[in-house]
């Protein structure tokens, strides 16, 4: 089985060893890999969780993640209460997380069942760690003693339109653009915080000369639930980093098209 962590400890974090060591505990011979997101980032978790879960790869999977601000309640938490944990299963894979701001929201039209899992009473900070990953092996036999009640995707919000949801390691900005504001070949006057650019629309991200700007359709996409494929667009500067250039625009940041 392959269980796909998304969190917000980096990878050379103890508590990233932490919980891939209790993910071998409660599911043997499970390979356990990792992606991290900038602190308390739902919306890059949220892009990342359903890029993984709604992309190819083996049915025998789960999508689990923790990045819990614990910002649905501001009031002092005696005993270390979060987000509410939920689980959905997109197209037979199990996704299982804290119900964090935009950590569904890119599942929101596609998810098959939503539920609200049971969680005990831990009293842990750290409960991706001590709270979470016993009740996986139950939530992949459907335990009618886990599955509070279920959720209609309504609970979830969307996400936001027109911002940058991650920044990948070479500073391509994926953002939530997912139509072409211009026709291919067009130059277009991008505007992000302070910055604004020209950019060139592409069919494709590297077809601009060295050192331009595109804005085309990139990697990151999936087909939908109508059988359409379809791709998030992403602002490319070819030779360079687009993440530099905006000087370096934290995710959720307005991505204004200027016609």
């Amino acid at each position: 089985m392959l269980v796909q962590v998304v969190a917000d400890y980096g990878t050379a974090d103890l508590a990233n060893a932490e919980v891939r060591q209790r993910l071998a505990l409660h599911l043997p011979g499970a390979d356990v890999a990792y992606t991290p997101v900038g602190p308390f980032d739902t919306l890059a978790a949220g892009f990342c969780v359903a890029q993984l879960a709604l992309g190819e790869g083996p049915q025998d999977r789960i999508v689990y993640h923790n990045v819990a601000p614990r910002e649905d309640e501001d009031n002092p938490r005696s005993g270390n209460e979060g987000e509410r944990l939920l689980a959905a299963w997109v197209r037979g894979v199990l996704v299982v997380g804290a119900g964090s701001r935009y950590a569904f929201s890119f599942l929101r039209d596609e998810v098959d069942e939503l539920f609200e899992v049971a969680i005990p009473d831990s009293g842990s900070q750290f409960r991706s760690r001590d709270a979470f990953p016993p009740l996986l092996p139950k939530l992949l036999a459907r335990d009618p003693a886990v599955i509070a009640q279920p959720l209609s995707a309504d609970a979830i919000s969307p996400p936001p339109e027109g911002v940058v949801a991650y920044v990948d390691g070479y500073g391509n900005l994926k953002t939530t653009w997912a139509d072409p504001p211009l026709e291919p070949g067009s130059d277009l006057q991008i505007r992000i915080g302070e910055v604004t650019a020209t950019a060139t629309v592409g069919a494709a991200t590297f077809g601009v000369p060295a050192g331009e700007l595109a804005f085309a359709p990139g990697s990151s996409g999936w087909q939908r639930r109508d059988g359409v494929e379809f791709r998030w667009w992403e602002l490319l500067m070819r030779g360079g980093s687009a993440a530099e250039f905006f000087g370096q625009p934290p995710t959720g940041a307005r991505v204004e098209i200027l016609q």
